[in-house]
């Protein structure tokens, strides 16, 4: 089942496994160090914050809301070693304390704004979501990431 980020038990608990990752937590799978699994965790977040990365589109666009949003967006959890979008590939080594930090902070941010907040909210990829969809998208990739480290 899918954890609600809107719900402040089950944003506490993504924060209580974050903080029993270590700089030294090695994955299960994939390349990733944990201080840069932690920043590809925040791309999410700043997508909806920051404003950092210009918005997909024509065809670019069209692709990611036809073939890319529902397994985003949808129930089904993901499998291991998917391919990863460019804005989402880390390439510089991470300080583990501050990209830790940072997460926490979007998704404390993120449970505060709330539900209403989101709902109906247009994202940076896909449109307008509804809440349900912005949750998947939020929890969906941190449990994912979160069980490649272990916790």
């Amino acid at each position: 089942m899918i954890k609600n980020v809107f719900n402040l038990e089950d944003s506490k608990s993504f924060i209580d496994r974050i903080n029993q990752l270590t700089p030294e937590t090695k994955p299960l799978w994939g390349k990733m160090s944990v201080g840069k699994m932690l920043a590809h965790c925040s791309v999410s977040y700043e997508y909806v914050y920051d404003n950092i990365y210009p918005k997909p589109k024509g065809f670019k666009k069209f692709i990611l809301k036809l073939f890319v949003k529902n397994l985003v967006v949808g129930e089904k959890k993901y499998k291991p070693n998917n391919p990863t979008a460019p804005d989402f590939i880390i390439k510089d080594d991470k300080d583990f304390q501050k990209e830790k930090e940072r997460l926490i902070n979007y998704i404390i941010r993120t449970q505060e704004l709330g539900e209403a907040h989101f709902d109906n909210k247009e994202s940076h990829s896909f449109g307008v979501l509804n809440a349900t969809q912005w949750n998947n998208m939020f929890s969906k990739h941190l449990d994912h990431h979160l069980s490649q480290f272990g916790v």
